[in-house]
């Protein structure tokens, strides 16, 4: 599939984003991709390199709905928090997505952007993927244990020189000692760039349309 370029008349200014439907005519899950530093611009084909833009684009089709915003240097995703929200609330509005099934994941700086989203609006999302990229310090423990019900996907490189595998293991730690349900993942001779072997995964594709909102009553 080749996906579509878009653009979000958003209060802060323009957020450009790739767009893809989902290979079904039902509500679907909707996968919100947040970049890393590196790819800020304002050419979105610079998402199409690598990672998750690139999976999806070379697909046949995909079983969720896609997308994937691109910010401008020098801003950073929390920079853009109300826009994200109103780009997610014209997707549902627009587009057969579940609302209940909605999933944020980032790369490098797009993790610490989706931390920060998810964290501070816990009922937007239903799971969390997070790759090469540790949660923002601005982050207490009570917003943290606001992801408790969320499930959360944490991929590092062994041989991450940005992000040291002995903290990432040290959060991952703190989080779970939050009670929140983390899936930590190394790949041991990897540096900081796996992103091409995460999001290609079969295992997490499909974890992308399995996840579904905990029902309270049997929590």
């Amino acid at each position: 599939m080749s996906v579509e370029h878009r653009s979000y008349n958003a209060p802060n200014g323009s957020l450009p984003y790739l767009f893809a439907p989902a290979n079904t005519s039902d509500a679907a899950p909707l996968v919100l991709f947040l970049h890393g530093a590196r790819d800020r611009g304002t050419d979105l084909n610079t998402l199409l390199k690598w990672g998750l833009p690139r999976f999806v684009n070379e697909s046949d089709s995909v079983p969720y709905v896609f997308a994937a915003p691109q910010i401008p240097e020098p801003q950073t995703w929390v920079d853009r928090e109300s826009d994200l929200i109103g780009l997610l609330d014209e997707l549902i509005a627009s587009h057969a997505i579940d609302p209940s099934r909605v999933i944020i994941s980032g790369f490098s700086l797009g993790s610490a952007g989706a931390w920060h989203l998810a964290a501070s609006h816990p009922d937007r999302f239903v799971g969390l993927v997070a790759v090469s990229g540790r949660v923002p310090k601005s982050l207490t423990e009570p917003e943290l244990a606001a992801l408790k019900d969320i499930p959360i996907q944490i991929f590092q490189g062994g041989q991450d020189k940005n992000l040291p595998v002995e903290d990432a293991e040290q959060f991952v730690a703190t989080l779970r000692s939050l009670g929140i349900n983390v899936n930590f993942t190394v790949l041991p001779e990897k540096d900081h760039f796996i992103a091409d072997e995460v999001y290609g995964s079969p295992e997490l594709q499909q974890w992308f349309v399995s996840i579904k909102r905990r029902d309270p009553a049997l929590a």
